[in-house]
């Protein structure tokens, strides 16, 4: 029975507006966002609604955040809810995104980025660990011996989860179904298992702004759907597969410009995803933005608003609850594999870690601190360093 929201439409889409303007650090940082103001802060909602949107979120192909954000909204106000909270989430970054690739048409390159970067990637680390951490003691148990000996199992699905995305440097989707299917079968086995009966159908300008063709339009778009379809987990997964396509496959980009691109959606707020559109833009200006970004998130949006219904009805049920809370483990587990790798990325001198630890301090000891503030605080001193 669905509950009356303690918010209202507009409350929840100004929330994600925000969140897509000032939410750095990427699918780790974002969806701990989610739930600390959500459900911690606000209360709009449970523990066990967040912990089904991510399940949810993690078993369709494209970004994770995005899809979190589409079944949030969702949750209390079906698919207007689901439709202005994702628009919201991804209008700021897009827009971003697009002003950054006019500028970078205009001048040649963003050498200063690259500055900004050095300082931001490192502070991104402290971020986005806080944030794997709050979420692993809230969904799986606090760091004491008892809580962890109770919760043995899920620890393991958490470890697994951590190691398999650390060695395979991508989230392995048949991972997440396996510890949630065993954790099923442990826990609360199905009805249909004790008693085998009929198997229940499964949840189962000079800018290059209007410069571009109809055949590369087509390609954009048709790549881009593939990247939205068949990509599942974070903007982490979906790195290497626009690489091999911009540059190896179409060859739309250099290596040089890739990482720029890579490095333009690590900068700016809202899903690492978003760099599908400073891609698009860079191959064929504003259209190829728009066809690009559209193409890549209508896939998540579908499968979340079809999903979502089904999902919600059965979500109480002890073993689906059972399957959810093995999933979120090895999911939460690969979220912290993610903060490693970009980790091993972007801590790459004492001074890099230097900043990323401060981030870490500085959220420990200034509770109320906003994450922009560090942001730009290591934005700041990456210039700096980098002019020294």
């Amino acid at each position: 029975m669905k509950t009356k929201a303690e918010y209202s439409l507009v409350d929840i889409t100004k929330y994600f507006l925000k969140l897509g303007t000032w939410g750095f650090g990427g699918p780790v940082a974002l969806v701990g966002y989610m739930h600390r103001d959500l459900v911690e802060d606000k209360g709009w909602l449970t523990e066990d609604e967040y912990k089904e949107g991510l399940a949810l979120a993690q078993l369709a192909p494209g970004p994770l955040a995005a899809q979190l954000g589409i079944y949030i909204g969702f949750v209390h106000y079906g698919l207007t809810g689901a439709t202005l909270t994702g628009l919201a989430f991804v209008l700021p970054s897009f827009i971003m995104v697009v002003v950054l690739g006019m500028a970078y048409q205009l001048y040649g390159g963003l050498a200063w980025m690259q500055a900004v970067f050095y300082g931001v990637g490192a502070a991104v680390i402290g971020i986005i660990g806080i944030s794997a951490y709050k979420l692993t003691i809230k969904s799986i148990s606090k760091f004491e011996l008892t809580a962890m000996k109770s919760k043995w199992l899920l620890w393991l699905f958490y470890i697994i989860g951590v190691t398999v995305t650390v060695i395979t440097q991508k989230e392995q989707i048949l991972l997440f179904l396996a510890c949630g299917i065993l954790y099923m079968l442990i826990k609360a086995p199905p009805q249909w298992i004790k008693k085998p009966a009929i198997l229940p159908a499964g949840i189962l300008i000079s800018t290059g702004f209007w410069k571009y063709n109809g055949k590369t339009l087509h390609e954009i778009g048709w790549f881009f759907l593939k990247a939205g379809t068949f990509v599942f987990g974070s903007g982490l997964a979906i790195v290497p597969f626009l690489h091999g396509g911009a540059v190896k496959e179409f060859g739309w980009l250099t290596e040089n410009q890739f990482v720029d691109a890579v490095a333009v959606a690590m900068i700016t707020p809202g899903p690492v995803v978003i760099t599908v559109g400073f891609i698009g833009y860079l191959v064929a200006g504003f259209p190829g933005a728009c066809i690009a970004a559209l193409a890549t998130f209508l896939p998540c949006y579908l499968f979340t608003v079809a999903l979502a219904p089904s999902f919600k009805k059965i979500a109480k049920n002890a073993a689906i609850k059972a399957f959810v809370e093995g999933i979120t483990a090895s999911v939460i587990g690969a979220l912290a594999g993610s903060v490693i790798i970009i980790g091993l990325r972007s801590i790459i001198d004492i001074p890099t870690m230097l900043i990323a630890l401060a981030a870490v301090v500085a959220l420990i000891a200034m509770k109320k601190l906003q994450e922009p503030y560090i942001i730009g605080v290591a934005a700041i001193i990456g210039l700096l360093i980098r002019a020294l």
